[in-house]
């Protein structure tokens, strides 16, 4: 009995101690300030969640309290830090004044620099005490506009050239009316820069069509060695005024899938420019076949070569190894660029072997319609020191580069 009565009179006291601890606890918690989620007006969490754009929370201390994981990926945010000074800085504006704002940035992906991302930012308040930030990706619009204006004011600048021409030749043909012989040579020159001009003309049309959509949406079986014949006799007079054979070399059984003309366009804008650049009574060689699952056309030329300083440079829009020299034949800048784009259409590529004094290869590689290509890398061209197709056929299988 005593010790029943030792052990209930124990377990009073710590059932005592436990209710005064509780009540302790609960006086203490009442002291300390409490956290709460932000509060939103109505409706801006549902229009949130359907806005499409990176957006973050912010509370009076500059802390992140809520974001989208798009905010994240762009890489604005990391934990619950907003990451860039630029964006930090709107947002105390915002906060201090009470009037929306908005502005673009330039911003580094990454601590590292690795990367830039373009931003459109709109900063508002939310609420009594939180910061809105909005942030939309304009990095891909903006190089586009870029890459626009270059190109109009690049198409301003060739088009000068020849419009201007034309314009002094005719006032020269007009005062030497009566000078037969200057007025044949006057009026042989603006022929040759009206043509010129309608080359060029034609070229930015046919680029701009291939820049603005997908080419080959409907795209139809192509047989290989007939685009390349048609390609080869659209430089039959341009090559036989110099002097040079075309030789064709190898066939294709197999179709590929694309747009015939387009890809007529681009063979025989290569074709166009080995026969420009190639020293007269020299031999011009295109070779045909398949490789891993790939339809190959190769541009072989024994003119005098690129370095490899502008070989990167020679896909891009206007761009001339030589400038006086491309003037001189008739070169548009162009070719190579549009070759590029038939290529990228068409699921393909374009690559260059080159050495100054040993000529140029182009090679273009196209799926073929019922294979599945093998991953390989574009091979280099040879060394141009034979004058066959086959010659050059065999020295890439021997591996001489």
């Amino acid at each position: 009995m005593i010790s029943t009565l030792i052990a209930g009179i124990l377990g009073l006291a710590l059932g005592i101690v436990g209710i005064i601890a509780f009540r302790l606890s609960q006086a203490r918690s009442s002291r300390l300030p409490q956290v709460d989620e932000p509060v939103l007006p109505e409706g801006a969490a549902a229009v949130l969640s359907v806005i499409g754009r990176a957006f973050v929370i912010l509370d009076d201390v500059d802390g992140v309290v809520r974001a989208n994981p798009a905010s994240y990926a762009y890489g604005l945010v990391r934990g619950h830090t907003l990451v860039h000074n630029e964006l930090l800085t709107l947002v105390r504006q915002v906060r201090a004044d009470g009037v929306i704002a908005e502005s673009q940035y330039e911003l580094q992906r990454s601590t590292l620099g690795a990367g830039q991302l373009i931003v459109h930012v709109r900063v508002a308040p939310l609420g009594d005490e939180y910061i809105l930030l909005l942030a939309d990706d304009r990095t891909e619009i903006t190089r586009t506009e870029a890459m626009r204006n270059d190109f109009v004011a690049n198409v301003s600048h060739e088009l000068k050239t020849p419009v201007g021409a034309i314009g002094l030749l005719a006032e020269a043909i007009t005062e030497a009316a009566d000078d037969p012989k200057a007025v044949r040579r006057f009026s042989t020159r603006m022929d040759k820069e009206s043509r010129r001009l309608a080359a060029l003309v034609q070229d930015i049309i046919e680029l701009s069509r291939l820049q603005a959509s997908d080419a080959i949406v409907q795209g139809q079986e192509v047989n290989v060695d007939s685009v390349v014949a048609e390609a080869v006799d659209r430089n039959h007079l341009i090559a036989e005024e110099k002097g040079i054979t075309i030789t064709v070399g190898g066939h294709l059984d197999e179709p590929i899938l694309g747009d015939a003309d387009l890809l007529m366009t681009a063979i025989r804008n290569l074709i166009d420019n080995a026969v420009r650049y190639s020293p007269e009574n020299t031999t011009v060689g295109v070779g045909i076949r398949q490789r891993d699952g790939y339809a190959q056309i190769s541009v072989t030329d024994q003119g005098p070569g690129i370095s490899a300083e502008e070989q990167e440079r020679v896909f891009e829009r206007f761009y001339r190894v030589d400038s006086a020299r491309s003037r001189q034949t008739g070169g548009t800048g162009l070719g190579l660029s549009i070759v590029k784009h038939v290529l990228a259409n068409h699921g393909g590529e374009v690559s260059l072997w080159s050495q100054p004094g040993h000529g140029s290869t182009f090679t273009i590689r196209l799926p073929l319609a019922d294979e599945e290509p093998a991953t390989s890398n574009a091979p280099a061209g040879p060394k141009m020191k034979e004058r066959t197709i086959e010659d050059s056929a065999s020295d890439r299988e021997g591996g001489r580069r």
